[in-house]
């Protein structure tokens, strides 16, 4: 396989995580997926949180392509996309929790609000007792903000 083939999917790969985070995020995340990812959008004590679950849960099919494609004489494509999609679960990992000195904000990494804007808006949810915007499906009619 050609090299550029194979960093074409890389690339496209990362990028189309991207696209699958964000649908995630609406669709699984704040839907039927809600008892794990609650735990994103309220305080927790400690480091860990059930919503970590989902990194392990995502980071199977990545594996399971890298391990195919190197291993298992499958398509080698498989193996660039797999990398693809763990490089994406890396880059999410380091930018998407940032912890300022007054705690955690949970923000997208490609696209963020003006500074003063999402200081004013987690102050604000941070009185409510929310981390994160929670969707009003999903949160009491007091709490939805977003």
């Amino acid at each position: 396989m050609a090299i550029s083939l194979g960093i074409f999917l890389f690339v496209a790969s990362v990028v189309g995580m991207a696209v699958l985070a964000y649908a995630a995020q609406s669709r699984i995340m704040h839907g039927f997926g809600w008892r794990l990812h609650e735990s994103h959008h309220r305080a927790q004590p400690g480091n860990g949180e059930l919503n970590d679950l989902y990194a392990a849960i995502f980071a199977v099919p990545s594996f399971v392509l890298v391990l195919g494609g190197m291993h298992l004489d499958w398509w080698p494509g498989f193996a660039w996309i797999g990398t693809g999609v763990a490089t994406y679960g890396m880059i999410y990992f380091g930018f998407h929790d940032v912890e300022p000195e007054d705690g955690h904000v949970s923000f997208g990494f490609l696209v963020a609000p003006k500074p003063e804007d999402l200081r004013a808006k987690l102050t604000r949810r941070s009185r409510m007792g929310m981390r994160a915007p929670v969707l009003a499906r999903a949160a009491t009619p007091q709490a939805s903000e977003s």
